[in-house]
């Protein structure tokens, strides 16, 4: 299994970035896929989850309002849309998948089974 994140740049703030997440997995659609990022020197932190059809979505409170996940399992690509960005979204951004047969979304990095390698972006004021 293989996560290919990418989509990640420079953008001033208020601007916007579309991340995508190629994924290699036979079975995309029984993946829940999730958005995680890191800053410097701050731990990874969850941004964003969707379940296997894209019913249902969760998001940080941080990126409320901003930020949107969505997945397209004929072609086995999770996005995130970022709109109105601030220089404290700066981070390098991670997709991760996690396995669960019952169709669970989990927010908890420990939970997903296999992550990208993350693409950066980053945001000036």
């Amino acid at each position: 299994v293989q996560l290919q994140a990418f989509g990640g740049g420079l953008v001033q703030a208020g601007g916007s970035l579309r991340l995508s997440c190629a994924a290699s997995i036979r079975t995309f659609s029984r993946y829940t896929m999730g958005w995680f990022r890191q800053a410097p020197g701050k731990e990874r932190e969850f941004v964003a989850a969707i379940s296997w059809s894209g019913g249902s979505t969760y998001v940080a409170d941080s990126v409320k309002g901003r930020f949107t996940i969505s997945r397209d399992n004929a072609v086995n690509t999770v996005y995130l849309q970022m709109n109105g960005l601030k220089p404290e979204d700066t981070a390098v951004y991670y997709c991760a998948a996690d396995y669960d047969p019952n169709g669970v979304v989990t927010t908890l990095l420990d939970d997903h089974d296999y992550w990208g390698q993350g693409t950066l972006v980053t945001v000036s004021s």
